[in-house]
């Protein structure tokens, strides 16, 4: 009686299964470091800028970036750390100038209008305060600043864990930026430090696109210094 037959098909598919998912895995990785890697090229490029408040140089405008609002459509309190960083540079003779920049195209969401009465109600004179309702992005802010507002050099005011991205664009669309942490001084929770490594490398590839703002028209005069 013959030997039965061994049927060596579902071995060899299984060794090529394994093979195509230790190459999927590799992708994966390889994907996953080139990620890290144009992440960190971005948080570094100006890290050099991030400096106190204190030291901070002389700029003609304090360039705020929206973070949400607070239940009584007043600002959240991480924009509320934003806007008192700002203030205090306002008072210092820092800046001449505070241009808020926010959404406000969605209803009952006046970000940037709550920015400017927070601003208001705290000793900065409205002839100071200048608004961008269309600052839907870090992107369109800092791009909407140089291209509609003539920002050519400014004090970028946000939490530690955004300034790095900040910095990236602005100085890349024109602006001659430095920036002042809000924060200063705080730790960063985990959940900014994952979101921002993303958000860099996507910050990356609009600056290399030159992508247009979402509102790119109008103008509006920021003073000379």
């Amino acid at each position: 009686m013959a030997p039965p037959r061994v049927f060596s098909g579902s071995m060899k598919l299984g060794g090529a299964s394994r093979v195509w998912v230790r190459r999927g895995l590799l992708a994966l990785v390889v994907f996953g470091l080139g990620l890290l890697a144009l992440s960190h090229l971005v948080r570094m490029s100006y890290e050099d800028r991030i400096v106190p408040l204190a030291t901070a140089p002389e700029a003609p405008v304090a360039l705020v970036f929206g973070a949400g609002l607070a239940p009584g459509a007043v600002p959240s309190p991480v924009l509320a750390q934003r806007l008192d960083a700002a203030i205090a540079l306002w008072k210092q003779g820092k800046v001449q100038a505070v241009l808020v920049s926010g959404d406000q195209t969605k209803p009952f969401h006046h970000e940037t209008r709550a920015m400017r009465r927070y601003l208001l109600e705290r000793g900065v004179p409205e002839a100071a305060v200048q608004g961008d309702e269309a600052g839907l992005s870090t992107y369109d802010s800092c791009l909407r600043a140089y291209t509609v507002f003539g920002a050519k050099r400014a004090l970028l005011v946000t939490q530690r864990f955004h300034l790095s991205r900040a910095l990236f664009i602005a100085n890349s669309v024109g602006i001659d930026a430095w920036g002042v942490a809000a924060d200063e001084g705080r730790s960063t929770p985990w959940r900014y430090t994952v979101r921002e490594t993303l958000s860099r490398v996507l910050a990356l590839a609009m600056v290399l696109l030159e992508v247009e703002p979402v509102y790119p028209a109008g103008r509006a005069a920021l003073p000379e210094r």
